[in-house]
């Protein structure tokens, strides 16, 4: 098992993740609407070369890990869609405003798949693992697994603060029982999953 290239380009409080393998990375969730110049300046802060990002996932469609969708599919980039996040796409635009600069994420471009077709896309690029479906946050969220352990769960909702919520439960129990170790999340630091008292508040 080859072992990925993990870099955090965020900012504004939100974690982006370039997932490196042999044959080209992916970006894990795509930043602000209208911030197309601070993920350059990220990027190159990192030493993350632009060519080098085939695909960007975004775990959901809120406007912080969604919102630059379309700018990135103009700069080359193949915007990757789990089926069951299709609808949420258009149900993002509500929320924003002028101010905002977003544009709207078309179909054009977009590759779409099941979750259960998501291992084959990885390997294209050298990257050993899996996109999972992960409900809590909101219904169309995913997760990207590593074979290593590394899982990249967006904004589900942190296991100290669950309380009753037994379907981002059920999401903590599945990525577990399928190996994940090290929680890289979308906002705030990396800890293990073993940890009781994740230091990870819930996005937006």
């Amino acid at each position: 098992m080859s072992r990925a290239t993990i870099v955090n380009v965020g900012y504004r409080s939100t974690n982006y993740w370039v997932v490196g393998g042999a044959r080209g990375s992916l970006l894990v969730d795509v930043g602000w609407p209208g911030s197309m110049g601070q993920m350059h300046a990220a990027l190159r802060a990192k030493n993350v070369a632009w060519p080098t990002l085939r695909y960007a996932l975004a775990t959901h469609y809120h406007m912080d890990h969604a919102g630059l969708g379309e700018e990135i599919k103009q700069q080359g980039v193949t915007l990757w869609v789990i089926d069951v996040q299709v609808p949420a796409i258009d149900a993002m635009r509500q929320w924003m405003k002028p101010t905002d600069r977003y544009e709207p994420i078309t179909a054009h471009g977009n590759h779409v798949t099941r979750c259960d077709e998501s291992r084959a896309l990885l390997a294209t690029l050298g990257i050993d693992g899996q996109v999972v479906h992960t409900p809590g946050h909101s219904d169309h969220c995913v997760s990207l697994l590593l074979d290593d352990g590394s899982v990249f769960t967006g904004d589900l909702t942190p296991l100290p603060l669950i309380g009753d919520d037994t379907v981002a439960r059920d999401s903590w129990a599945r990525l577990r029982a399928l190996g994940a170790t090290r929680v890289h999340p979308g906002h705030g630091p990396i800890y293990p999953l073993s940890h009781a008292e994740a230091p990870q508040r819930a996005g937006p």
